[in-house]
């Protein structure tokens, strides 16, 4: 059974290594090093320098890092100093527009000896949202796409969360059809509503996504709680894997659920979620 892709991401900004020391302890399954907005201009070398320290052996959960935008003066010196760190398990590109965006960078990133690192792509205005499954397909080093909501509602001029459920849907639909793992959530900027996290992640999973970005450790328990199967699910896929193991093609169950490739595939897909990617 294919593993579930990891449910959260914890974003500390790189200029302060003691938060990021914590964060790798605080339960995340990624720690996401923020060189970009968490960063001030005047401390971005420093941030960049400590982030190269970090990733000269590999910690102990996997750290992604988000370099600086990719058109600014920042990004390629990010990309120069970290791209052939041990540590690197993947690299979060900001206010992506273009196929031709991620290509450049997974050129530029490519080490000498082989392999590459993983790309993933934040589309984070209008333009990017337009041009999903172009990106999503871009590159085969390409891993995953998400929203970076913050930005992209500026962008739109949207007031109401409920304008971002378009372009939401658009970037799970793009996800699945180029063969990516569902996009995680974007932050939910309050930590002190956990209420309201819950009720969003609630939201986001029935929408298609898989597990969301966190910018404090006390969200990240709500997370997991919302996109975890329950109990009953668990039940309930199990019951639907153990009747199409009959091998008598589509069937109903006894509580009148019909059971065929599709529904055991989602099923298939709940039990490969109860345990962290």
């Amino acid at each position: 059974m294919t593993a579930a892709p990891p449910l959260t991401w914890l974003y500390v900004p790189g200029d302060r290594p003691e938060v990021v020391a914590k964060a790798l302890s605080a339960g995340a399954d990624v720690v996401l090093v923020d060189l970009e907005d968490a960063v001030a201009p005047g401390r971005k070398e420093y941030a960049r320098a400590a982030t190269a320290e970090l990733l000269a052996e590999r910690p102990p959960v996997p750290v992604h890092v988000r370099v600086n935008a990719l058109d600014g003066p920042f990004a390629g010196a990010d990309l120069d100093a970290l791209a052939a760190r041990p540590g690197l398990a993947g690299l979060r590109l900001p206010k992506v527009t273009s196929a031709a965006c991620v290509v450049r960078v997974a050129e530029r990133a490519a080490p000498a000896e082989g392999g590459a690192v993983p790309l993933y792509a934040l589309l984070e205005s209008a333009l990017g949202v337009e041009q999903a499954y172009a990106v999503a397909s871009s590159h085969a080093s390409l891993r995953g796409i998400a929203l970076g909501e913050a930005d992209l509602r500026a962008d739109l001029g949207v007031r109401d969360d409920a304008g971002l459920d378009w372009s939401r849907s658009r970037v799970v639909v793009a996800a699945r059809a180029a063969g990516l793992d569902p996009p995680p959530q974007s932050v939910h900027p309050d930590v002190r509503d956990l209420a309201g996290l819950a009720a969003s992640c609630a939201h986001g999973r029935a929408l298609g996504f898989w597990g969301r970005t966190a910018i404090h450790p006390r969200q990240l328990p709500v997370i997991e709680r919302a996109y975890l199967p329950t109990a009953r699910e668990v039940e309930q896929a199990e019951e639907v894997l153990a009747a199409a193991d009959t091998d008598r093609g589509a069937l109903a169950l006894a509580d009148g659920r019909f059971v065929d490739e599709a529904v055991v595939a989602a099923a298939r897909r709940t039990l490969s979620r109860t345990r962290r990617g």
